[in-house]
């Protein structure tokens, strides 16, 4: 049901992060637990990680780069909570990929066996910036989301990501739809190499609290309803919310100035100064 924007060029594009202080700070970020599954993606030369075993009861670690595959098995052969993957993180069933993994979680337990159901997973990744939005719809349209995600991205991304109303765009409101999301530091672009020509940021997406909105066959019908009426209303960005919901929607104008007038939204209102909230009240609107 999220709302996809092709703002990345289609391309492998690979930047290595070569600065272990900005490793720390992502790993202090991730608060892990010795008993955390930890899922990274494109993990390029194993620089996070190395540190990610350190902290984590169990590391998977799916690079797409096959020739990248022997340096990263070589760099953690000693270690015995990591598997490394060689795939496409897209093209995973994800639920069936984290159940799949089973170990023993302490000395304690030494029985017992790691399920997705019976406990929290983590997504923390420099992931790949070409496909940052598909990733991020992937986790958190799942039946069973990542407790949360501790990710670099590129910094206008973030930023995007984050915007409050007035500078609200669909990546936005399709984030903050299933999670609350916020900027954790910037990282200059030249803690990479090859230097890139962006800076980035490492964001912190986590599920909300709350059920999760895609659980039910009502609450999935809703949530679809909900960003086909988020569609609509970014469909054209220089137009007023009352033009783009009319015409993509197909209903009359007075009909839908009728709606906006009923939720104290303004009929000159345009898209980007409605919170996700607004969204909510009008998709529920349209639905009765």
């Amino acid at each position: 049901m999220f709302c996809d924007l092709n703002y990345m060029p289609t391309k492998l594009g690979q930047n290595f992060l070569k600065d272990n202080s900005v490793v720390d700070k992502i790993i202090q970020s991730a608060d892990l637990q010795p008993d955390d599954l930890i899922l990274e993606i494109g993990p390029g030369k194993g620089i996070l990680t190395e540190e990610l075993l350190k902290h984590a009861g169990k590391v998977i670690a799916i690079e797409i780069d096959k020739n990248l595959i022997p340096q990263l098995r070589n760099k953690v052969a000693k270690e015995q909570n990591v598997e490394i993957i060689n795939g496409d993180i897209l093209n995973f069933d994800i639920s069936k990929l984290i159940s799949n993994f089973q170990f023993p979680i302490s000395n304690q337990i030494q029985n017992s066996k790691f399920k997705i159901q019976n406990c929290n997973y983590k997504v923390v990744a420099n992931i790949p910036y070409y496909i940052t939005s598909k990733i991020i719809r992937l986790f958190l349209e799942l039946e069973t989301p990542p407790q949360e995600m501790i990710l670099m991205v590129q910094k206008e991304v973030a930023e995007r990501i984050v915007s409050s109303p007035g500078k609200m765009s669909i990546l936005a409101v399709s984030v903050q739809y299933y999670a609350d999301a916020k900027i954790l530091f910037d990282v200059p672009r030249e803690n990479f190499d090859p230097m890139p020509e962006v800076d980035s940021a490492v964001i912190k997406i986590a599920k909300h609290k709350s059920q999760n909105p895609n659980k039910t066959q009502i609450a999935k019908e809703q949530t679809k309803h909900f960003f086909k009426i988020v569609k609509a209303g970014f469909s054209a960005k220089r137009k007023t919310l009352i033009n783009n919901l009319s015409n993509g929607l197909r209903l009359d104008k007075k009909e839908v100035e009728e709606k906006l007038n009923s939720l104290n939204i303004k009929s000159t209102a345009r898209a980007q100064e409605l919170s996700v909230e607004d969204w909510k009240k009008l998709e529920l609107s349209f639905r009765i």
